[in-house]
């Protein structure tokens, strides 16, 4: 049963069948001589697949039903592009399917609309990313993947700050038994202190872990809603620079809280 519903996008999930892996690829040879029964079967017998994966996705406090009902759309590719000829099993075919579906649904969803073609400066430097990672046996800065891709530095930057998805003020920080912990339950209001709204959240603690710089980067990021090249040039360092300086204390906060 998922997330405590019999029902998903009316489909009664205690009742869905599982399917052996001699009966996949008896259907699968079946659908390939024009069986449309024998995909249906196949379809049915695989949604427990599709129930897996959406789990991944619960904490995006999106309608799992719509979820449902995308990931059956990338169940449904991978059945009818699957290559039996090929030694590999459909459910490893059909997951990546599945989950990029999921993930086009909720990129071209999102509450922030980013244009088309940021996007796909973005989805370039990420993959130059892996690239240059591989290759070279370290993350790449900015600027380096901006030389590989022949673009400018800031429009790379721009691209791939467009993509992050936002942080909801109900994102869990913390459960402890019954009680959770959201990100708006950290923000205090500033009418009420003059203290910086970095000495206002109850996280104070991992805070306290930052220097001087990396506390003024995560300031001016997340409090003044400036971009890496701004503070950059605000403080006197290369974006590459701010960037590293606000993953590591992003990850110091991670690691206290």
């Amino acid at each position: 049963m998922y997330y405590g519903k019999v029902e998903i996008c009316g489909v009664n999930t205690s009742k869905l069948k599982t399917l052996t892996g001699d009966e996949k690829r008896e259907l699968l040879l079946k659908m390939k001589e024009g069986d449309e029964s024998a995909r249906d079967e196949l379809f049915s017998g695989n949604l427990r697949l599709v129930l897996s994966i959406i789990q991944r996705f619960s904490g995006r406090r999106e309608n799992m039903d719509d979820l449902f009902q995308v990931g059956c759309i990338g169940l449904l590719k991978a059945i009818d592009n699957f290559d039996v000829t090929k030694e590999v099993e459909l459910s490893t075919y059909a997951v990546p399917m599945i989950i990029g579906e999921i993930r086009r649904y909720l990129r071209d969803n999102a509450m922030i609309r980013v244009s088309r073609s940021l996007r796909d400066l973005a989805y370039k430097a990420l993959g130059e990313k892996e690239r240059l990672t591989r290759e070279h046996g370290r993350e790449p800065t900015v600027e380096e993947i901006a030389d590989s891709l022949g673009e400018k530095v800031e429009d790379v930057s721009e691209a791939l700050e467009a993509i992050v998805d936002p942080v909801s003020l109900y994102e869990p920080l913390y459960q402890d038994g019954g009680d959770c912990v959201y990100v708006m339950d950290q923000i205090s209001d500033e009418s009420g202190s003059d203290e910086s709204w970095l000495e206002d959240i109850a996280l104070r603690e991992a805070l306290r872990k930052l220097g001087d710089r990396e506390r003024a980067i995560i300031e001016a990021r997340y409090y003044r809603g400036k971009t890496q090249m701004e503070i950059a040039a605000e403080i006197g360092i290369s974006q590459a620079q701010v960037s590293r300086l606000e993953k590591g204390a992003l990850d110091t906060i991670r690691k206290y809280i």
